[in-house]
């Protein structure tokens, strides 16, 4: 049986926690004497459990394990979702920091509100500053510019990211997934997410398929919850080679080939100023990234194999 929560409200839903593993059963258990027992998980496990994730989720209650194909994020988080039986379904980075109170306060307004089909939290930095990227808009040239360039400091909403200030309500045509609830039924009815993308943009591909389907989605700027880093992944050239990648790719599946070019040139060239500064700075491995990703958006996809 999974949690009930929103009793006060017009209509009470179970959630299940949807948590994507790859490496990273240390940080699973962290997360897991953090939520009490109560509180109902599935671990997606795409490290195939050579990390003893499948003990750790056999030592605490109401925690299922499913194997993931080890095929990237969406896969496995669309997996989740599908042999859940909540209502909704609660995706959680193994990185962040929630405490129990923020999920139940994302389940409680899908709870009072039924035309709302996704609402996420902001995510913060150990230091507290929110992180830029907790949601944002659809990728045009100019915003590529604005971006790429550092204007979003000056224009914080010309951008591509969201950087918002907290208590703030502010509106974005995408969420991210890093704590992301929505009801399960409409989340698969509208396809999940886009499995096409092995990691990154499937959130952006999302918000595209919930605004296309004339539904809403709100940013939580009052639940703020910690995102400490370290969390799935691989070799970071590589992530940031997925990343530029899964970008230009989503440009690529909405627009024509004019602004799939602009927005290239716009992001290669702030990317390699970024890249050259670090260089010159002794920051060998933060420009190596930089470089990485001007790489996925030119060459595609490092192989994740």
């Amino acid at each position: 049986m999974t949690q009930e929560l929103g009793a006060a409200q017009r209509r009470t839903l179970t959630y299940e926690v949807v948590l994507v593993t790859y490496k990273s059963r240390d940080l699973a258990a962290e997360m897991f004497e953090r939520l009490p027992d109560d509180v109902h998980v599935v671990v997606v496990d795409n490290s195939k459990g050579i990390d003893g994730v499948p003990e750790l989720v056999a030592s605490r209650p109401n925690t299922r394990y499913v194997e993931g194909a080890g095929e990237g994020f969406a896969k496995a988080a669309n997996a989740g979702a599908r042999t859940s039986t909540a209502d909704v379904v609660l995706f959680l980075n193994p990185d962040t920091v929630p405490r129990p109170e923020q999920l139940t306060a994302l389940v409680d307004d899908l709870a009072a509100d039924p035309g709302l089909a996704a609402v996420a939290a902001t995510t913060v930095r150990p230091d507290g500053r929110v992180e830029l990227g907790v949601g944002g808009w659809e990728p045009t040239v100019r915003r590529a510019f604005v971006h790429a360039f550092g204007l979003h400091v000056l224009f914080p909403e010309a951008g591509l990211n969201a950087r918002p200030t907290p208590y703030r309500p502010i509106r974005v045509d995408w969420m991210t997934g890093a704590v992301l609830a929505v009801p399960r039924e409409q989340f698969l009815g509208l396809g999940g997410f886009d499995e096409s993308f092995f990691v990154y943009n499937e959130d952006m591909a999302y918000g595209r398929r919930l605004r296309e389907a004339g539904l809403r989605q709100r940013l939580r700027t009052d639940v703020l919850i910690p995102h400490v880093g370290g969390g799935s992944g691989g070799v970071r050239t590589r992530m940031f080679q997925m990343r530029g990648a899964s970008m230009i790719a989503y440009v690529a599946d909405h627009n024509p080939a004019s602004t799939v070019f602009g927005v290239r040139v716009a992001l290669s060239l702030g990317t390699l100023a970024r890249a050259a500064v670090a260089y010159a700075r002794g920051h060998r491995g933060l420009s190596a990234e930089h470089r990485a990703y001007v790489r996925g958006l030119w060459s595609g996809a490092p192989d994740m194999s």
